[in-house]
């Protein structure tokens, strides 16, 4: 008997929503009042289309979920469920939400949705064990959910709209490196390519520095952009410092597993924040 738990869990809900929360700010970021049937379709869309990209990555990394502590008790390596019928719910998913974009939205949306679900699935998911690049290839996809509600609202793809892909495309890089960081020795285990085990720590600060001075810039690039307003401004600004402030002290000091820990919990904090305020000004 198949459990529905066992198949919510291949979505990886937590980020499934987190990625309609993003899709639907950019939905509501863009002036006017979003038709509501579109914004309905964009949003089941969106959901569907990364519920997929999770369910497909976890089939193709059953084997390698194994030797990982963190993932070793997912349905898949812990045998609660048949790889087939993850393989075949992924692609279903794919099947629905894709035409759902295209026709409930626009064909712009639909085909971002598609390029999103290629690329994490046939590039990002295999190079991961090849290469460390493997992470900005994989923050492309992961950055498409606020620039589907753009793209669902205002029909184009334009400065603003690439603008709030920027802001979650620089915010992943040193979110995903803090993990590497503190979960080192399972990515090492499974044979994934990650920056700390292959150029050290020291190099990782380096690059969580550089991405998060890109992504302070790109949050305040939006307010001439005409996304977000005064508030915003300050807020992100604030916030912005702190999270920068908080890369440079650990790059300083030659922190360690601690902080990268730390600033991966405030990455966490910091989105919603970021975008709430973006959306309330």
């Amino acid at each position: 008997m198949i459990r529905i738990r066992e198949l919510i869990t291949l979505t990886k809900p937590r980020i499934s929503l987190l990625s309609v929360a993003t899709t639907a700010a950019g939905l509501v970021l863009v002036p006017g009042s979003p038709d509501r049937a579109v914004a309905v379709y964009t949003l089941i869309g969106a959901l569907l289309i990364v519920g997929s990209a999770n369910t497909l990555n976890m089939y193709l990394e059953r084997e390698v979920d194994r030797l990982m502590a963190r993932t070793r008790n997912r349905p898949l390596p812990a045998g609660r469920l048949e790889p087939g019928i993850a393989l075949w719910f992924g692609v279903a998913q794919a099947l629905i939400a894709v035409p759902m974009l295209t026709f409930g939205a626009n064909a712009l949306t639909g085909l971002l949705g598609a390029i999103a679900l290629l690329i994490y699935v046939l590039v990002y998911t295999p190079l991961k064990q090849h290469t460390t690049a493997s992470l900005i290839i994989g923050a492309i996809p992961g950055a498409m959910p606020p620039l589907l509600g753009w793209t669902a609202a205002s029909g184009r793809l334009d400065a603003a709209g690439l603008a709030l892909f920027a802001v979650i495309f620089f915010w992943q890089v040193p979110h995903f490196l803090a993990i590497a960081m503190f979960r080192k020795g399972d990515y090492v285990a499974a044979g994934l390519k990650v920056l700390p085990a292959e150029r050290g720590e020291e190099a990782t600060r380096r690059s969580i520095v550089a991405y998060l001075v890109l992504q302070v810039a790109v949050t305040l690039l939006l307010v001439p952009l005409g996304v977000g307003g005064p508030v915003y401004l300050a807020g992100a600004a604030l916030l912005g410092g702190l999270m920068l402030a908080l890369g440079i002290a650990g790059w300083m000091r030659g922190s360690g597993v601690r902080w990268a820990r730390g600033l991966f919990l405030a990455s966490i904090a910091y989105l919603p924040i970021l975008f709430g305020l973006m959306v309330a000004s």
